[in-house]
Protein backbone atom coordinates (compact mmCIF):
# COMPACT_ATOMS: atom_id res chain seq x y z
CA UNK A 1 0.00 0.00 0.00
CA UNK A 2 1.01 3.53 -0.71
CA UNK A 3 -1.20 5.47 1.26
CA UNK A 4 -2.21 5.42 4.66
CA UNK A 5 -5.85 6.74 4.33
CA UNK A 6 -8.24 5.53 2.05
CA UNK A 7 -11.36 6.99 1.03
CA UNK A 8 -14.76 5.82 0.01
CA UNK A 9 -16.88 7.72 -2.47
CA UNK A 10 -18.94 9.26 0.23
CA UNK A 11 -15.62 10.77 1.68
CA UNK A 12 -14.06 11.64 -1.98
CA UNK A 13 -17.07 13.42 -2.62
CA UNK A 14 -17.39 15.48 0.45
CA UNK A 15 -13.91 16.34 0.27
CA UNK A 16 -14.50 18.33 -3.41
CA UNK A 17 -15.07 21.78 -2.09
CA UNK A 18 -11.85 21.76 0.25
CA UNK A 19 -10.13 20.17 -2.32
CA UNK A 20 -11.32 22.47 -5.46
CA UNK A 21 -10.40 25.76 -3.24
CA UNK A 22 -6.97 24.60 -2.60
CA UNK A 23 -6.35 23.83 -6.58
CA UNK A 24 -7.49 27.47 -6.89
CA UNK A 25 -5.46 28.90 -4.04
CA UNK A 26 -2.76 26.52 -6.07
CA UNK A 27 -3.33 27.75 -9.25
CA UNK A 28 -3.01 31.62 -7.98
CA UNK A 29 0.21 31.22 -5.98
CA UNK A 30 1.49 29.64 -9.39
CA UNK A 31 0.62 32.56 -11.58
CA UNK A 32 2.26 34.56 -9.11
CA UNK A 33 5.49 32.55 -9.39
CA UNK A 34 5.35 33.12 -13.48
CA UNK A 35 4.36 36.88 -13.19
CA UNK A 36 6.74 38.26 -16.24
CA UNK A 37 6.76 41.63 -14.11
CA UNK A 38 7.09 40.26 -10.99
CA UNK A 39 10.25 38.44 -12.15
CA UNK A 40 11.71 41.22 -13.71
CA UNK A 41 11.26 43.53 -10.84
CA UNK A 42 12.64 40.87 -8.65
CA UNK A 43 15.78 40.21 -10.80
CA UNK A 44 16.50 43.92 -11.18
CA UNK A 45 16.18 45.14 -7.57
CA UNK A 46 18.05 41.82 -6.47
CA UNK A 47 21.46 43.56 -7.11
CA UNK A 48 20.47 46.20 -4.84
CA UNK A 49 18.25 45.46 -1.65
CA UNK A 50 17.62 41.58 -1.92
CA UNK A 51 14.83 41.77 -4.13
CA UNK A 52 12.74 43.75 -2.14
CA UNK A 53 8.80 43.78 -2.61
CA UNK A 54 9.18 42.14 -5.56
CA UNK A 55 11.21 39.16 -3.72
CA UNK A 56 8.31 39.21 -1.01
CA UNK A 57 5.83 38.55 -3.73
CA UNK A 58 7.12 35.68 -5.10
CA UNK A 59 8.06 34.13 -1.78
CA UNK A 60 4.79 34.65 -0.26
CA UNK A 61 3.41 33.01 -4.12
CA UNK A 62 5.65 30.02 -3.12
CA UNK A 63 4.88 29.64 0.33
CA UNK A 64 1.12 29.46 -0.41
CA UNK A 65 2.01 27.04 -3.02
CA UNK A 66 4.14 25.06 -0.77
CA UNK A 67 1.48 24.86 2.03
CA UNK A 68 -1.49 23.93 -0.21
CA UNK A 69 0.23 21.08 -1.79
CA UNK A 70 1.29 19.91 1.89
CA UNK A 71 -2.60 20.28 2.89
CA UNK A 72 -3.38 17.84 0.11
CA UNK A 73 -0.23 15.64 0.55
CA UNK A 74 -1.58 15.31 4.63
CA UNK A 75 -4.96 14.09 3.43
CA UNK A 76 -3.58 11.81 1.06
CA UNK A 77 -5.31 13.52 -1.64
CA UNK A 78 -2.68 13.24 -5.02
CA UNK A 79 -2.95 16.28 -7.39
CA UNK A 80 -1.99 14.62 -10.88
CA UNK A 81 -2.72 18.17 -13.03
CA UNK A 82 -2.88 21.09 -11.81
CA UNK A 83 -4.24 22.74 -14.81
CA UNK A 84 -7.06 20.87 -15.47
CA UNK A 85 -7.47 20.06 -11.38
CA UNK A 86 -6.91 16.27 -11.52
CA UNK A 87 -6.76 15.02 -8.38
CA UNK A 88 -6.75 11.31 -7.27
CA UNK A 89 -8.63 10.00 -3.78
CA UNK A 90 -6.40 6.69 -2.62
CA UNK A 91 -9.21 3.82 -2.08
CA UNK A 92 -9.60 0.01 -1.97
CA UNK A 93 -11.76 -2.10 -4.57
CA UNK A 94 -11.82 -5.01 -4.48
CA UNK A 95 -9.03 -6.04 -2.02
CA UNK A 96 -5.98 -3.44 -3.64
CA UNK A 97 -5.46 0.19 -3.79
CA UNK A 98 -6.90 1.82 -6.29
CA UNK A 99 -7.51 5.76 -7.02
CA UNK A 100 -10.94 7.14 -7.36
CA UNK A 101 -10.41 10.21 -10.27
CA UNK A 102 -11.81 13.30 -9.97
CA UNK A 103 -11.56 16.80 -12.55
CA UNK A 104 -12.74 20.03 -12.10
CA UNK A 105 -16.15 20.64 -13.01
CA UNK A 106 -16.98 17.10 -12.56
CA UNK A 107 -20.49 16.63 -10.07
CA UNK A 108 -18.59 14.18 -7.98
CA UNK A 109 -16.39 11.19 -8.06
CA UNK A 110 -17.63 8.92 -10.59
CA UNK A 111 -14.31 7.59 -11.79
CA UNK A 112 -11.20 5.28 -10.68
CA UNK A 113 -8.36 3.33 -12.34
CA UNK A 114 -5.32 1.58 -11.44
CA UNK A 115 -2.51 2.41 -10.04
CA UNK A 116 -0.24 2.47 -13.26
CA UNK A 117 -3.23 3.42 -15.71
CA UNK A 118 -4.06 7.08 -14.59
CA UNK A 119 -6.11 9.32 -16.55
CA UNK A 120 -6.50 7.52 -20.01
CA UNK A 121 -7.33 4.16 -17.46
CA UNK A 122 -10.42 5.43 -15.85
CA UNK A 123 -12.95 3.52 -15.78
CA UNK A 124 -16.83 4.73 -14.31
CA UNK A 125 -17.93 3.38 -10.86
Amino acid sequence: MNHARHYSIEEANAALAWVGGLLERMRSARLQLNDREARAALAAAAAVNGGGAPAKVVSKAFLELRETLAQLRSADVVVRDLDRGLVDFPTIRDGREVYLCWAQGEDAVGWWHGPDSGYAGRQPL
